[in-house]
């Protein structure tokens, strides 16, 4: 990457450039470009709602001091972007500017940043996160395609007091949307307004028929030892860092938990972006005695789907009947973290799982869980699904190539 001297704001108007004997009309102004980025798609597959995150102190001087008004434009159409500012480390000073695009395979793009005011957002086409007490006290997130929710202390206390409203759990559900649009704040409204847990009956929008119960769900990790998977309780605390338009980023943290003999300590950094089937994680796990693995869990429910997995590329995948359609769940993770994994079957109820085992980095594991819903029409076979996850890890394994001047 190159870093060039900051371009000066130039005040003079491309109207007022004319061309001698030429038939003139109004010219919109345009502000001086501060930055020129340039993207290369290096994979011979079309790329759909990619992110561009770009930090931004290596960004030049002239775009880090617009601040909240800097501007992202297509370099081809003109076009302004939506875009998103982000403060990963919550010090009230933004990291990262992001904007998405899709590009074709192989192909070369440029964007220009410059003054000026964001792309407005969508907002039946966003990304999205919040705790929801009036569901006792869940978090849930979901983008455009699929939603999520995991649950809270408060659940964990009644659960623990045999209070059948309570929830003990660690796991991660799935929501099962079949509109665009956001529904957490609408299920959530239909179970406090309407009749409570309304949101396991499909109106037209999705429903809720994922049980996770013990299990793993989508995406829940642990501790394998010795056969026996040890697993904390439900989060104890959650920081919301960024809630879209195009990436919601949050924290959940956990109450030190035993695998064993050692006590875990564990944070998760969720996010998850427009257009994706997937949400990232990064685990943060660790102990005062070394931890053998990371185990990341997706539940076999009945055992009556197909487990399916290409351990080389990275990538595990369950498909499987829910009610009247089918319902595909995977995890990704990067080869390089991935040391073994178990196709577990067990007589015990939610205890029938894809162990997927990693190796923390430097106490840090990053995967991506989600689904992908037949009937939602994003995949209508198995093969479908199969698909969207190779795709998936060779994108992950191969990123547009990004530079900026």
């Amino acid at each position: 990457m190159r870093f060039l001297q900051p371009v000066v704001l130039s005040a003079l108007p491309l109207a007022s450039i004319l061309l001698v004997g030429a038939t003139t009309a109004p010219v919109p102004f345009l502000p001086a470009t501060s930055a020129t980025i340039t993207v290369r798609n290096p994979l011979a597959l079309a790329r759909r709602a990619e992110t561009i995150s770009l930090p931004l102190r290596k960004l030049p001087a002239a775009v880090r001091q617009l601040g909240a008004t800097v501007q992202v434009r297509d370099g081809a159409t003109q076009a302004v972007l939506v875009s998103q500012l982000v403060d990963m480390d919550a010090d009230g000073q933004p990291d990262e500017l992001l904007f998405q695009t899709d590009i074709p395979a192989r192909a070369t793009q440029t964007f220009v940043l410059q003054a000026g005011q964001p792309g407005p957002g969508d907002a039946t086409r966003t990304t999205f996160a919040r705790f929801v007490p009036e569901r006792t006290d869940d978090f849930a997130w979901e983008n455009d395609r699929v939603a999520f929710r995991t649950y809270g202390p408060v659940a964990q206390q009644l659960a623990e007091a045999k209070d059948p409203s309570g929830t003990l759990s660690s796991g991660m559900d799935c929501w099962l949307k079949r509109v665009s649009y956001p529904i957490i704040n609408t299920w959530y409204g239909r179970h406090v307004n309407v009749k409570p847990f309304a949101y396991h009956t499909d109106i037209g929008e999705g429903y809720d028929p994922y049980h996770v119960g013990s299990s793993r769900g989508v995406g829940g990790i642990g501790v394998l030892e010795g056969g026996t998977l040890f697993v904390s309780k439900n989060f104890a605390g959650y920081k919301v860092l960024a809630a879209g338009p195009i990436r919601t980023v949050f924290e959940l943290t956990y109450a030190p938990w035993p695998a064993g003999g050692r006590m875990v300590q564990e944070t998760k950094r969720i996010s998850l972006d427009l257009g994706s089937n997937l949400t990232r994680y990064e685990e943060h796990i660790s102990a005062a005695q070394a931890l053998p693995n990371c185990t990341i869990g997706l539940t076999l429910h009945e055992q009556k789907g197909e487990v399916n997995a290409d351990r080389k590329a990275g990538w595990f995948r369950y498909w499987e009947k829910v009610d009247d359609s089918f319902l595909g769940t995977a995890v990704v993770a990067e080869p390089r973290f991935i040391t073994d994994y178990q196709d577990h079957r067990s007589p015990q109820k939610d205890q029938s799982q894809l162990y997927i085992v990693t190796k923390p980095k430097d106490s840090v594991v990053v995967f991506y869980a989600g689904f992908g819903w037949q009937k939602s029409g994003q995949f209508a076979s198995a093969a479908a699904w199969d698909a969207y996850l190779a795709e998936f890890t060779q994108r992950l394994a191969s990123p547009l190539e990004v530079k900026w001047k």
